[in-house]
């Protein structure tokens, strides 16, 4: 019988991402870029806190937002391309495939939500109720996008 350090694994052995049966297999997603989304959703200010959805960012820099009108390209629920257009001195992102649209104004924050319908709801604030968050987390067509107006009390980075 030959005796092994404690840190050689017999051949077969298998760990989490490498089955008996084959060789090494790469995660669905590596540590890094679970670590860079969740670090962009942080700078884009959203926050999922006791099943509520809100937009607040703080760590957005004014050349994040667009100078002129232009296109937003993404994919629906559905997988269909699609495009929406942006208005100058906006930004653009999808979240659990619905785009969220980002203007920077004037005023108070506001939010509206469009519904695959064309019908709309509309809330002061940057908070969507918890039915509201659940009907856009859940990623089946029930939000087609999620317009976030800002208001006076966001200041981008220089």
């Amino acid at each position: 019988n030959t005796v092994r350090p404690r840190w050689v694994r017999p051949a077969r052995q298998s760990t989490p991402n490498t089955p008996g049966h084959s060789g090494a297999q790469q995660p669905g997603m590596t540590g890094q870029v679970k670590e860079e989304m969740l670090t962009r959703l942080g700078e884009l200010g959203v926050r999922l806190q006791a099943g509520q959805l809100s937009f607040r960012p703080r760590l957005l820099r004014q050349g994040e937002f667009s100078r002129a009108p232009g296109a937003f390209a993404y994919h629906r629920h559905d997988g269909t391309p699609d495009t929406i257009a942006l208005p100058a001195g906006s930004l653009a992102f999808t979240l659990a495939t619905t785009p969220v649209l980002y203007r920077a104004t004037a005023g108070p924050g506001r939010l509206r939500l469009t519904r695959a319908d064309g019908s709309h709801e509309e809330l002061s604030g940057h908070t969507l109720t918890t039915a509201q968050s659940a009907g856009l987390l859940a990623r089946d067509g029930t939000f087609v996008r999620a317009e976030v107006e800002l208001g006076s009390g966001f200041t981008p980075m220089p």
